[in-house]
C-alpha cells in the first residue's frame, strides 16, 4: 500500500452511531439516561419534587367549554374537531375512526365534550395546586430548589402542573417518554429541565428518586401504572423514605377502581388503604403536602446529586440516604 493509499482513521467509539445505537450499546445508552438528567440535576440545584401524575387528554375550562359548543353547534354536521391518533400524538386518527357526521356521530361528539367540561376541574383544580406548592416552595430558605413541581412533561394535567409552577416563578421539570408517535413537551418546562427519555424504567427511577411525594390525579392506564408502582415499592418497603401518596377526586375513583373489594377479597391488607390519602380541594391536597414536607426542609439532597457524591455542609457522608430506593 503506497503512502498516498492511506487507510482512514477509525472512528472513536464513542462516535461510532451504529455501536451507539445498536444492542451492545445499549448499556451505554441506559447509563446516559442516568447521569445526563444527574448532571442536569445538579447544575440547576434541584434538592428534591413533588411529582404530579393524571391525564393527558384533560384541558382547562375555557377549552372544554368551547369544544362543548362546538360540538353541539355542529352535531348534525361534519365535525369541525379532528380526532388525533393518541394522546400525545401530533398525528391524526386514521379516517375511519374519524365522526362521520351522522346523529349518533353528533351525540357520541356532545357526550364526549360534556365529559370535557366535567373533566376540566381536575385541570383547574391541578393548576390551582402547583401554584400553591410552588408559591410556599420559593419561601423556603435554601442552597437548592426544594420540591420542585415535576410531571410527565405532556398535556392535560402534566400541561397544568408545570404552567402552574412557572406562573409562580418556579422552575419545574418534565420528564417525557419518547413514543414511537410524534410528540412534544409542553411549554410551560424550565427549559434546562426539559427532559426525554427512551427507557421507561430510567423515567420511572428519575419520577421515584427525587421525590417527596406524588399526586395523582384522575387519569387512564399510564396514570394507574405510576400510581400502583409507587405503592407497591412503599407496601413492600422499598423507598428509604415515607413519600406520602394522595389520590385527588373521589368521585372519579371511586368509579373507576374498589380499593375496599381488594381487601375484602384478601388481596391486600386492610392497613395497605392507609398507604394513601384522599383529598377533593386543592387546599385539602396542600394541607397534606405541607404538613409532611415541612418536616423534610431540613433533609440533605440525595448523596449522589452532591458534588462528589459527598454532603455539602460540612457532614461526614455516613448519614442513612435520605432520598432513593433501597438497593
Amino acid at each position: 500500500m503506497s503512502n498516498s493509499e492511506k487507510l482512514p482513521r477509525a472512528s472513536l467509539a464513542y462516535e461510532n452511531h451504529g455501536f451507539l445505537n445498536g444492542p451492545e450499546g445499549r448499556i451505554l445508552r441506559m447509563n446516559a439516561e442516568y447521569l445526563e438528567p444527574l448532571a442536569r440535576f445538579r447544575r440547576e440545584r434541584i434538592q428534591d419534587t413533588v411529582v404530579f401524575f393524571g391525564s393527558a387528554r384533560f384541558v382547562n375550562l375555557e377549552t372544554a367549554q368551547e369544544g362543548l359548543a362546538a360540538a353541539e353547534r355542529e352535531a348534525m354536521g361534519p365535525s369541525p374537531v379532528k380526532l388525533l391518533d393518541t394522546s400525545y400524538s401530533a398525528h391524526l386518527a386514521p379516517p375511519e375512526e374519524q365522526p362521520d357526521g351522522s346523529a349518533k356521530d353528533g351525540e357520541d361528539r356532545v357526550k364526549r365534550a360534556r365529559a370535557a367540561v366535567e373533566m376540566a376541574r381536575y385541570y383547574e383544580d391541578a393548576r390551582r395546586l402547583a401554584y400553591m406548592l410552588t408559591e410556599w416552595a420559593l419561601t423556603i430558605r435554601s442552597k437548592r430548589s426544594r420540591f420542585v413541581v415535576t410531571s410527565g412533561g405532556g398535556p392535560g394535567i402534566m400541561e397544568a402542573a408545570n404552567r402552574a409552577a412557572s406562573e409562580a416563578g418556579g422552575k419545574t421539570i418534565g420528564l417525557n417518554i419518547k413514543l414511537p408517535f410524534e410528540q412534544f413537551p409542553n411549554r410551560w418546562i424550565t427549559p434546562a429541565l426539559n427532559f426525554e427519555f427512551h427507557y421507561f424504567f430510567m423515567r420511572k427511577y428519575w419520577f421515584a428518586y427525587l421525590a417527596k411525594a406524588l399526586m395523582v390525579f384522575p387519569g387512564g392506564f399510564g396514570t394507574l401504572d405510576e400510581a400502583f408502582e409507587i405503592l407497591t415499592l412503599t407496601q413492600m418497603k422499598k423507598l428509604a423514605k415515607k413519600m406520602p401518596v394522595i389520590i385527588y377526586g373521589r368521585e372519579y375513583w371511586h368509579r373507576i377502581i374498589n380499593f375496599q373489594a381488594l381487601v375484602d377479597a384478601g388481596a391486600i391488607s386492610a392497613k395497605d388503604l392507609n398507604l394513601y390519602q384522599w383529598a377533593d380541594t386543592p387546599e385539602e391536597a396542600f394541607g397534606y403536602l405541607k404538613a409532611h414536607l415541612q418536616d423534610q426542609i431540613g433533609t440533605q439532597s440525595p448523596r449522589s446529586l452532591r458534588p462528589g457524591g459527598h454532603f455539602e455542609d460540612g457532614g461526614d457522608g455516613g448519614g442513612p440516604e435520605i432520598s432513593g430506593t433501597n438497593d
